[in-house]
């Protein structure tokens, strides 16, 4: 897999940003499907232990991506944007552990 990072050196010399957004659990009718699902637990484990504490919107997606997209973020290259509310910093401050397979 090539890193947004590695993307952007290259593409830099287009002048093209490279950036990408890694979405949290989002309130689509697939989110909502998973959550009532067998692994609804985990997500639920996941959402609770957030700094936001809810479901992510498509609006919340649209809105970064409309803000990597502005011309006022010209010079955000070669980086992933965490739009998870909180749950990968959770996992990171020990707040969140995985289970263990």
């Amino acid at each position: 897999m090539i890193t947004p990072a590695a993307a952007a050196a290259a593409w830099g010399e287009r002048d093209a940003r490279i950036n990408s957004i890694s979405p949290g659990i989002i309130s689509t009718p697939m989110g909502r499907l998973e959550l009532a699902g067998p692994g609804g637990a985990g997500m639920r484990a996941m959402l609770d232990a957030s700094a936001t504490k809810r479901l992510g919107t498509p609006e919340d997606i649209a809105n970064a991506t409309e803000f990597l997209l502005d011309p006022r973020s010209s010079f955000i290259t070669g980086t992933d944007l965490l739009v998870d509310g909180g749950v990968i910093s959770a996992l990171r401050s020990g707040k969140l552990a995985l289970p263990s397979a």
